[in-house]
Protein backbone atom coordinates (compact mmCIF):
# COMPACT_ATOMS: atom_id res chain seq x y z
CA UNK A 1 0.00 0.00 0.00
CA UNK A 2 1.06 3.49 -0.73
CA UNK A 3 -0.37 6.69 0.38
CA UNK A 4 -0.07 9.83 -1.64
CA UNK A 5 -0.74 13.31 -0.01
CA UNK A 6 -1.04 16.43 -1.88
CA UNK A 7 -2.90 19.51 -1.78
CA UNK A 8 -0.77 21.85 0.64
CA UNK A 9 0.50 25.20 -0.45
CA UNK A 10 0.45 28.88 0.88
CA UNK A 11 -2.83 30.04 2.29
CA UNK A 12 -3.77 33.06 4.06
CA UNK A 13 -5.03 33.29 7.86
CA UNK A 14 -8.86 32.77 7.91
CA UNK A 15 -8.56 31.57 4.78
CA UNK A 16 -9.34 27.64 3.24
CA UNK A 17 -7.49 24.79 1.55
CA UNK A 18 -7.77 21.15 0.95
CA UNK A 19 -6.10 18.17 1.03
CA UNK A 20 -6.03 14.70 -0.18
CA UNK A 21 -4.67 11.23 0.38
CA UNK A 22 -4.98 8.67 -2.17
CA UNK A 23 -4.41 4.77 -1.47
CA UNK A 24 -2.72 2.34 -3.87
CA UNK A 25 -2.30 -1.14 -3.54
CA UNK A 26 -4.32 -4.25 -2.69
CA UNK A 27 -6.00 -5.53 0.83
CA UNK A 28 -6.61 -2.83 1.98
CA UNK A 29 -10.10 -2.90 3.26
CA UNK A 30 -10.78 -2.11 6.76
CA UNK A 31 -7.77 0.85 6.79
CA UNK A 32 -8.84 3.76 9.26
CA UNK A 33 -7.29 7.10 7.85
CA UNK A 34 -5.73 10.19 9.60
CA UNK A 35 -3.93 13.84 9.27
CA UNK A 36 -1.33 14.67 11.29
CA UNK A 37 0.79 17.50 10.99
CA UNK A 38 4.56 18.18 12.47
CA UNK A 39 5.83 22.06 12.35
CA UNK A 40 9.12 22.95 13.37
CA UNK A 41 10.93 21.43 15.73
CA UNK A 42 7.85 20.20 16.83
CA UNK A 43 6.87 16.22 17.20
CA UNK A 44 4.07 15.02 15.27
CA UNK A 45 0.46 15.55 16.37
CA UNK A 46 -2.98 13.98 15.14
CA UNK A 47 -4.83 15.93 13.58
CA UNK A 48 -8.22 14.09 12.20
CA UNK A 49 -9.28 10.25 11.77
CA UNK A 50 -11.97 8.90 9.85
CA UNK A 51 -12.72 4.93 9.67
CA UNK A 52 -12.90 2.55 6.75
CA UNK A 53 -16.51 2.66 6.80
CA UNK A 54 -16.60 6.89 7.13
CA UNK A 55 -19.21 6.24 10.36
CA UNK A 56 -16.43 7.46 12.72
CA UNK A 57 -14.03 10.27 13.07
CA UNK A 58 -11.88 12.05 15.51
CA UNK A 59 -10.48 15.47 15.39
CA UNK A 60 -7.96 17.23 17.73
CA UNK A 61 -9.37 20.04 19.82
CA UNK A 62 -7.24 22.60 18.22
CA UNK A 63 -9.33 21.75 14.81
CA UNK A 64 -12.36 21.06 15.70
CA UNK A 65 -14.84 23.24 14.42
CA UNK A 66 -12.69 24.08 11.45
CA UNK A 67 -11.16 20.87 9.92
CA UNK A 68 -13.40 18.36 8.24
CA UNK A 69 -12.22 14.73 7.57
CA UNK A 70 -14.14 13.17 5.00
CA UNK A 71 -13.57 9.71 2.49
CA UNK A 72 -14.65 8.54 -1.08
CA UNK A 73 -17.19 5.72 -0.92
CA UNK A 74 -14.71 3.81 -2.23
CA UNK A 75 -12.63 4.34 0.76
CA UNK A 76 -8.78 4.82 -0.85
CA UNK A 77 -9.03 8.38 -1.48
CA UNK A 78 -9.45 10.72 2.27
CA UNK A 79 -9.87 14.75 1.86
CA UNK A 80 -9.05 16.84 4.82
CA UNK A 81 -10.85 20.57 4.14
CA UNK A 82 -9.16 22.80 6.25
CA UNK A 83 -11.11 26.40 6.88
CA UNK A 84 -10.34 29.12 9.46
CA UNK A 85 -6.69 28.86 9.02
CA UNK A 86 -4.24 30.17 11.54
CA UNK A 87 -0.60 30.47 11.54
CA UNK A 88 -0.14 27.87 13.82
CA UNK A 89 -1.62 25.47 11.45
CA UNK A 90 1.66 25.89 9.45
CA UNK A 91 3.10 22.69 9.16
CA UNK A 92 4.21 19.17 6.91
CA UNK A 93 1.17 17.23 6.65
CA UNK A 94 1.02 13.50 6.43
CA UNK A 95 -1.56 11.23 5.80
CA UNK A 96 -1.55 7.64 7.22
CA UNK A 97 -3.08 4.25 7.66
CA UNK A 98 -4.07 2.22 10.44
CA UNK A 99 -5.87 -1.08 10.19
CA UNK A 100 -9.25 -1.27 12.41
CA UNK A 101 -10.15 1.92 14.58
CA UNK A 102 -7.41 1.41 17.28
CA UNK A 103 -6.78 4.54 19.67
CA UNK A 104 -6.12 7.01 16.06
CA UNK A 105 -3.68 9.62 18.15
CA UNK A 106 -0.78 7.01 18.26
CA UNK A 107 1.59 7.40 15.72
CA UNK A 108 3.19 4.12 16.39
CA UNK A 109 0.12 1.87 15.75
CA UNK A 110 -0.08 3.08 11.90
CA UNK A 111 0.67 0.62 9.12
CA UNK A 112 1.40 3.28 6.50
CA UNK A 113 2.32 6.85 5.91
CA UNK A 114 2.14 9.17 2.73
CA UNK A 115 5.65 11.54 2.39
CA UNK A 116 3.76 14.61 3.70
CA UNK A 117 2.52 17.88 1.91
CA UNK A 118 3.13 21.44 3.27
CA UNK A 119 1.10 24.21 4.55
CA UNK A 120 1.87 27.64 5.31
CA UNK A 121 -0.08 30.37 6.57
CA UNK A 122 0.48 33.25 6.47
CA UNK A 123 -0.76 36.00 8.68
Amino acid sequence: VQLQASGGGLAQAGGSRRLSCAASGRGFDDYAMSWFRQAPGKEREFVAAISWSADRTRYADSVKGRFIISRERAGTTVYLQMNSLKSEDTAVYYCGAVRGWPDPRIPRLYDYWGQGTLVTVSS
